[in-house]
């Protein structure tokens, strides 16, 4: 029996052992070795010196480009920047600003911020960070937010020009964390109808919202009009987050499911502040990702109706692999699935192609009449409630279709936008009357309703156009006149105020609020939700 025991042994250690020599030779020869030993010899034996960092970082951008276009890499810089925006602030000194004629303009300095504490006004000029001169230097917008960025409590020296003053003035201020809002603007539409903005989808997001919503609901808010145009995603707890403000309890949200991720579902958990009331929810082509998931929710659920044009079509997962030096690899892990089970993605066989669908979107006419948009029999889904024909195969299609207006837009205001001719009237006029109306305008709402765009304000424009190399076209400047005033009236507001009343006086040119308040205020709102499928 002894000796039955002692051969049973060895036989079972002579398996192991062949086991673990199986697997060392499966890892010998695995494509990950082969890539280490490539990597191993060129630094070691290649005849010229090389950059093994850059060597290694361009191997990986290599590899990502064979999966998808949205696997990608990021170096411990870019990480960075790429997550100030949806972590909800950064450290800084607390500024909006834009760069006019290289030099760094105060558009308006962050409430409690640091520039604000000590001082500093909309309209400064930022000349000096440090002893560094960074105006009329053509530095780079990156270069200078570098040099005004850094740690909490750190400090710096800043030296200003201020219209009216001769001499530059010094200030010196203690880096704070900044916030990053991502809720652009809100306010009541009428009497019933509020607006909501969202730009992105980031950490403080729902915080954001769900302020926004009780603010609009004390002012008698029944109707909302959630504006998701160019809003590219961000976060996917967000995004469920914001969905569970419309959807009841257990109705599911999204899923998510790929080849090494089995599938997982997200559901409403039914404690939503908007759960009754009129929904449209706004999107375009540039509507990405995270608005898709809401979006496709919404209308899979039949909660509201969708009004605008196509979403983008980013239906993928990707999990950030973080690697030592800092930087990251975002990789695809799973595909987004609507509650209706429509995958979100659009095609993408060839990187190439998929970059250039929105160019074929405008050349196919899509962007320009709904009869150029067709879907196969096998993209078609039902919505849980109504049965709705709804469609897969790439973005959210609206319930609602609205066309890009170009009847505004010509190549002379394209000029005046692109050669920096609107934003250098802008500034000039901020510079000269920005006292005057803010005396004379006491209230947004006065602003609003009474401000003009002189005559003077539209003469000074045209001539600093010619100025700057700008044709002038009579024909051109008359049909763009209605645009190029509200624009300008909207970047006053911005300057005055902020990027809430920016918006609310740039909307009123915004096609898809106009039918979408129109549609709420019909009377027969179920019937406008099965419009779409007769």
């Amino acid at each position: 029996m002894k000796h039955t025991w002692y051969f049973a042994g060895l036989i079972a250690c002579f398996f192991s052992i062949a086991a673990v020599q199986a697997q060392e030779n499966k890892l010998l020869k695995s494509p990950a070795r082969k890539l280490q030993l490539a990597e191993f010899a060129i630094a070691n034996l290649y005849v010229d010196e090389v950059d093994e960092d850059k060597l290694v970082e361009e191997a990986i951008v290599k590899m990502l480009e064979q999966l998808d276009p949205h696997s990608t890499y990021s170096d411990p810089e870019e990480v960075k920047r790429m997550n100030e925006p949806l972590q909800g602030n950064f450290e800084g000194i607390g500024i909006q600003f834009n760069m006019a004629e290289d030099t760094l303009l105060v558009i308006q300095p962050v409430s409690g911020g640091p520039s604000e504490k000590a001082g500093i006004l909309a309209g400064d000029r930022i000349i000096l960070v440090e002893d560094t001169l960074i105006a009329g230097v053509k530095m780079s917008t990156e270069d200078i937010m570098r040099r005004l960025r850094g740690p909490k409590d750190s400090q710096v020296n800043l030296k200003i020009l201020r219209r009216g003053v001769k001499e530059l003035l010094p200030f010196t201020l203690k880096r704070d964390k900044i916030p990053v809002y991502s809720l652009d603007a809100s306010y009541m539409l009428g009497g019933k109808t509020g607006y909501i903005r969202i730009s992105r989808f980031g950490a403080t997001t729902h915080e954001e919202f769900k302020d926004a919503l009780a603010a609009l609901q004390k002012k008698g808010m029944k109707n909302l009009i959630l504006d998701l145009q160019g809003n590219g995603g961000g976060y996917l707890n967000a995004a469920i987050d914001i969905a569970n403000e419309f959807l009841e309890k257990k109705e599911l949200i999204v899923y998510t499911e790929g080849r090494r991720n089995p599938r997982s579902e997200f559901f409403a958990k039914g404690t939503g502040a908007f759960r009754q009331g009129r929904l449209a929810v706004l999107v375009d082509e540039f509507s990405a990702s995270a608005s898709e998931i809401v979006t496709g929710a919404v209308q899979d659920w039949d909660r509201g109706i969708v009004v605008g044009r196509r979403s983008f079509g980013k239906g993928l997962v990707q999990r950030p692999v973080d690697l030592p030096d800092g930087s990251m690899i975002r990789l695809t892990v799973a595909r987004y699935y609507t509650p209706a089970g429509r995958c979100i993605q659009k095609p993408y066989e060839s990187i190439e192609k998929y970059n250039e669908d929105l160019i074929d979107r405008y050349n196919k006419g899509e962007m320009m009449s709904v009869d150029s948009i067709h879907f196969p029999d096998s993209l078609k889904f039902n919505t849980h409630k109504l049965g709705r024909t709804v469609y897969g195969g790439g973005g959210i299609m609206p319930d609602y279709f609205v066309p890009v207006d170009t009847t505004l837009y010509t190549r002379y205001h394209r000029q005046l936008r692109d050669k920096g001719v609107l934003m250098k009237t802008h500034f000039h006029f901020m510079d000269t009357h920005r006292g005057e109306w803010l005396a004379r305008y006491k209230h947004f709402d006065d602003f609003y309703k009474h401000f003009e765009v002189s005559p003077d304000m539209l003469s000074y424009l045209v001539a600093t156009g010619r100025q700057m190399g700008v044709d002038y076209n009579e024909e051109e400047y008359r049909k763009a006149l209605p645009l190029l005033k509200l624009q300008m009236k909207a970047l006053i507001a911005r300057d005055l105020w902020d990027m809430n009343e920016y918006y609310h006086v740039i909307n009123d040119a915004n096609e898809s609020i106009r039918k979408a308040l129109e549609l709420l205020e019909q009377s027969d709102w179920e019937g406008l939700l099965l419009k779409r499928q007769q």
